[in-house]
């Protein structure tokens, strides 16, 4: 079932690139046809807005261009897992779907640390798939930070 996702990971990965100094994140949110509406990057070092995550930027996106601030049918593809606040976000959103590529084991809420998105507390849950180029997504990350260690 990922092969489905790699063209708009690929998507996302892209957007991810435009993060400049900031962290590589990229996100790209599909309509229920699987027509991009939104994309997002960090931002956060850019605006100094802490909530500046590609996740948080591609649903405000998604929502305007959409009227609504419901995205059901739509999916979201980030190249990391989602943070506490993001997962939030996904699930305040009504995304039916949330597809990402690698996990945070340090800051993830989608599995690695906590579970926001299925927490059967919650009056909604998105499907998850994970892991869909898995490695592309971790390698931008793992030498964005090689080399703000060496600088």
């Amino acid at each position: 079932m990922t092969e489905s996702f790699d063209a708009s990971m690929r998507l996302a990965l892209a957007e991810a690139l435009l993060a400049g100094g900031d962290v590589p994140v990229g996100a790209v949110i599909l309509d229920p046809s699987g027509a991009v509406v939104a994309t997002g990057h960090n931002e956060r070092e850019l605006t100094g807005d802490p909530t500046g995550h590609a996740e948080v930027l591609a649903i405000r996106a998604a929502a305007a261009a959409l009227g609504s601030w419901r995205l059901s049918g739509c999916t979201m593809v980030v190249t990391l897992e989602p943070c506490t606040m993001c997962a939030g976000a996904v699930v305040a959103a009504r995304l039916d779907r949330l597809v990402f590529g690698a996990y945070d084991r340090k800051a993830g809420a989608v599995g690695s640390l906590w579970d926001v998105v299925r927490d059967r507390r919650l009056n909604h849950r998105p499907e998850v798939i994970s892991g869909v180029l898995a490695d592309e997504c971790g390698a931008l990350l793992t030498q964005f930070f090689a080399r703000r260690r060496v600088g």
